[in-house]
């Protein structure tokens, strides 16, 4: 008797705390949708938005910029995360954007296109906070579990199998009306001089008056030879409509000339985002970003990873964009697509710049 005394006098006692913390306190699940409600607000602008249940417009596919070759977006009403690294993270207002809001979003999942940390960088902390799985290599579930504090929180999904190789594709179909697709392929690599190709390498002038993050510079210096965890491209196909992105640009036509052919039997893209920063730039100019895109014959070419991000070693997009025309010129008038040349800092954040209706007859 005297044990069930004790036992409800603990129980009271514990229900009198447990009511006096949530009086004291404001409903955290009321807070929580609050805060995913503004904040997909902000990233994919209020009119796409449902303001009461946070859903997105599946009629639009949303992209918004968060540096380098990261991008949040809304994909048939999925938030995803296109890599996941903010440059100078939550120390740098040169990117209008926090690591707090990427996990505010709640992405369904994050891509990883390789393992590079300004591609990878925050991705452990936002899945230990939130229900996104990882998608990417093997090896990419691996690197990103060995950087978080709990990695029996991490859900991944393999995009391909362990070890694969240039060419190796897979599809997903885990987003519901969503088809993903995914290539390994290659990361950029200086090359000498391609004789055969009238390409020309390019210098940059250095915007050294950037307000610019200044990164890790161990972290970059320790970037450089490694191979990332293997290197995907996403296709990712919602009815009719075909968005690619890849987050870097390889020498296909030295290292896997094969791609090319492989790139060119996917659907035909509508809108590719893509990297076109890279090491070969100073040898042979922008002629690998250019093959990707006579590959996968987009509507629409969107150039990304080409701002400054690391200055004085990095230089603003925008002086990056008569090489782009000029390379692009080299595109037979009825192949060539259609350019949204988009430039740090002013498209950071910006869902009105990459914002694509999927019914639209220009995508037919």
């Amino acid at each position: 008797m005297k044990k069930q005394v004790i036992f409800l006098l603990f129980s009271t006692a514990a229900f009198m705390l447990a009511l006096a913390i949530a009086v004291m306190n404001p409903d955290k699940a009321e807070a929580e949708e609050s805060s995913m409600i503004e904040t997909r607000q902000k990233f994919f602008g209020k009119e796409n938005v449902n303001p009461v249940t946070g859903g997105i417009n599946k009629d639009k596919v949303i992209l918004s910029w968060i540096g380098v070759s990261n991008f949040a977006a809304a994909i048939n009403g999925h938030v995803v995360l296109l890599d996941s690294w903010i440059p100078g993270g939550d120390k740098s207002n040169y990117v209008p954007a926090t690591v707090k809001e990427l996990i505010d979003l709640k992405p369904e999942a994050l891509f990883i296109g390789h393992a590079h940390f300004d591609h990878s960088d925050h991705a452990a902390t936002i899945l230990e906070q939130t229900d996104a799985v990882l998608v990417g290599t093997p090896e990419h579930c691996e690197l990103v579990k060995k950087e978080a504090k709990n990695p029996e929180k991490i859900s991944c999904i393999p995009a391909v199998g362990q070890g694969a190789k240039p060419g190796d594709m897979n599809k997903l179909d885990f987003l519901d009306g969503v088809s993903v697709t995914a290539l390994t392929h290659i990361h950029s690599a200086a090359k000498l001089p391609d004789l055969t190709d009238r390409s020309h390498g390019i210098f940059l002038k250095k915007d050294l008056q950037s307000n610019a993050p200044k990164v890790d510079l161990k972290k970059l210096l320790g970037a450089i030879g490694k191979d990332g965890g293997g290197m995907l491209m996403y296709q990712f196909q919602v009815g009719d409509f075909v968005l690619t992105w890849n987050d870097t640009a390889g020498a296909v036509k030295e290292e896997a000339p094969e791609l090319l052919s492989i790139m060119s039997s996917l659907p035909q893209t509508d809108v590719q985002v893509g990297a076109i920063m890279g090491f070969n730039q100073y040898f042979n100019g922008l002629r690998d970003p250019r093959m990707y895109m006579e590959a996968l014959k987009p509507r629409l070419f969107i150039p990304t990873h080409h701002d400054n991000w690391a200055s004085p070693i990095t230089t603003s997009g925008k002086y990056y964009k008569s090489y782009l025309q000029r390379e692009m010129r080299r595109i037979p008038v009825e192949k060539r697509p259609d350019l949204l040349f988009i430039s740090d800092p002013n498209d950071y954040v910006n869902p009105g710049v990459m914002t694509f209706d999927i019914h639209d007859d220009r995508w037919r």
